[in-house]
């Protein structure tokens, strides 16, 4: 594997050239076509300059029949082991969390490129061990942290990086929603296996961002909490993790919030940066919008966040530039990130269990 060059535009945010890729489309397969392959993948597949979006793979009529009306140039086909007999370089997947890690694995041991949605892995030490496999095969293997292009979160790394905040002691993020009644998901399974917490859902998402703002954690705190009286799976979630600078990042996930609390509060030795909503860009993809293109991730004025009292436009989102990434043989998201991010999920749980402070070696 080629050495990488770190193309980064904000602190431990890099993207990393792995070889001389795109000298052709890549084509492309999609494991799994439910709202993630739906509206996190397949539009990018299908939009983005050098990736063909060859095939995708579900066993559901309905799924089935939505992938050939949207994309009627795309193989849709019922099970995986059906894709194996196709030329494919890169396969994207976007299975339900328990079988990330198998269907990951499958890609690698034929020799293709993979992305990964998160949870990257059922434990870091399978995640290690994807890691080892995708070295020894010289394939890319790249988890799935869209939110890394959040227009917000885009803002808080420029800020950041910029010194606007002076020293960050205080990293706030919160993924709230107000869901009081349990949905039929494996997402809510009380299976240990479905990895159904809101930890693996939501948490992991927070998780990469304070790492990729500052880097692996030392210490890890947690409450992890079943609040809602039919719910089986952790639906709400404390996290306070110590990084190396003394920076500590307080992150909430949570079913049962009521009154949602600001997306980012950013405290610093100078400034304290706030933001309050959502990026655009997953209601936008939910509705069927095409992405990028003008206006694509433009946060309404209305919606800006503050520096000390001060509006700061945000941001544009840009999750197009994850798979504009990967077409151009970079990786976006580095693995080792998403190892450290199920190190920090893991030590979760037993400070949760333990009511102790973890220490991360």
């Amino acid at each position: 594997m080629a050495p990488k060059v770190a193309l980064g535009d904000g602190p431990r945010q890099g993207v990393h050239v792995v070889g001389s890729l795109g000298l052709g489309a890549m084509r492309t397969a999609l494991i799994g076509y439910g709202l993630g392959g739906a509206a996190f993948h397949a539009p990018f597949l299908a939009t983005t300059p050098g990736l063909t979006f060859a095939a995708v793979v579900t066993g559901n009529p309905d799924r089935q029949r939505q992938v050939r009306e949207r994309y009627p140039d795309v193989e849709v086909v019922a099970s995986i082991d059906e894709l194996w007999h196709r030329d494919l370089d890169l396969v994207v997947v976007t299975t339900p969390n328990r079988h990330h890690a198998a269907h990951a694995r499958a890609a690698l041991e034929r020799g293709v490129d993979v992305v990964v949605d998160k949870p990257f892995a059922g434990s870091a030490a399978e995640a290690r061990e994807l890691v080892t496999l995708a070295e020894a095969r010289g394939r890319r293997l790249v988890p799935f942290h869209n939110r890394r292009w959040d227009g917000d979160f885009r803002t808080v790394t420029r800020l950041v990086r910029e010194g606007a905040l002076g020293r960050v002691h205080r990293f706030e993020s919160r993924f709230e929603r107000w869901r009081p009644e349990v949905k039929e998901s494996w997402k809510e399974s009380g299976d240990p296996a479905d990895l159904g917490s809101i930890v693996y859902d939501l948490g992991t998402h927070l998780v990469d961002q304070a790492v990729a703002l500052f880097g692996r954690p030392t210490s890890v705190y947690a409450e992890v909490r079943t609040l809602r009286p039919d719910a089986q799976a952790h639906d709400d979630a404390f996290l306070a993790l110590t990084h190396d600078d003394g920076t500590v990042s307080h992150l909430w996930a949570s079913a049962l919030a009521a009154d949602l609390g600001p997306r980012f509060r950013v405290l610093g030795s100078s400034a304290a940066y706030v933001k309050h909503g959502m990026d655009p860009q997953e209601d936008l993809l939910k509705a069927g919008a095409i992405p990028g293109g003008t206006g694509w991730g433009a946060d309404p004025e209305e919606a800006w966040g503050t520096l000390s009292g001060r509006p700061v436009e945000t941001e544009r989102g840009a999750y197009q530039d994850f798979y504009a990434g990967i077409a151009a043989g970079a990786v976006p998201v580095p693995p080792s990130d998403a190892v450290t991010g199920l190190e920090v999920v893991e030590a979760a749980f037993e400070s949760a269990r333990t009511d102790t402070v973890i220490a991360l070696p």
